[in-house]
């Protein structure tokens, strides 16, 4: 494990990853999912379809430190902010990354709604880590 995929208290960082709602393109997910793991992030993969609850349960259970997600049909201003409102009325104090197809002119909005961090197509592990690491609470 590398110092950057560290979590403050020196344990790896803990990722839940998932696709929230209908959206079924889920290869650059795997591909995130890949590279935390190999940076040596504990990535907790959830997959396609899940549900604002189901990503919360497993946060909780699995004690992680970030939530990301993959936005790619165009939810990204309903689901996104939906997710951030769940984490906090679940009251964690966890945040939400966002990575995928987002337009440019969507970011500031997702930033002003809670999202912590968002991430472009072809984001390389260094950025990735870095969003992680510069969004989870110390």
């Amino acid at each position: 494990m590398t110092d950057a995929a560290a979590a403050t208290d020196g344990e790896p960082l803990r990722v839940i990853l998932a696709k929230l709602g209908l959206d079924g393109h889920d290869r650059g997910l795997k591909v995130v999912a890949r590279m935390l793991r190999d940076a040596g992030v504990e990535v907790i993969y959830l997959g396609l379809r899940q549900t604002a609850a189901t990503i919360i349960n497993a946060a909780e259970q699995e004690d992680a430190d970030a939530i990301g997600l993959s936005m790619h049909n165009a939810g990204h201003l309903t689901l996104a902010p939906r997710m951030v409102n769940a984490v906090k009325e679940a009251g964690l104090d966890i945040p939400v990354i966002v990575g995928g197809i987002i337009p440019d002119e969507d970011i500031t909005e997702l930033l002003d709604k809670g999202v912590a961090a968002v991430l472009g197509p072809g984001a390389s592990t260094d950025e990735v880590i870095a969003a992680i690491r510069d969004s989870v609470p110390s």
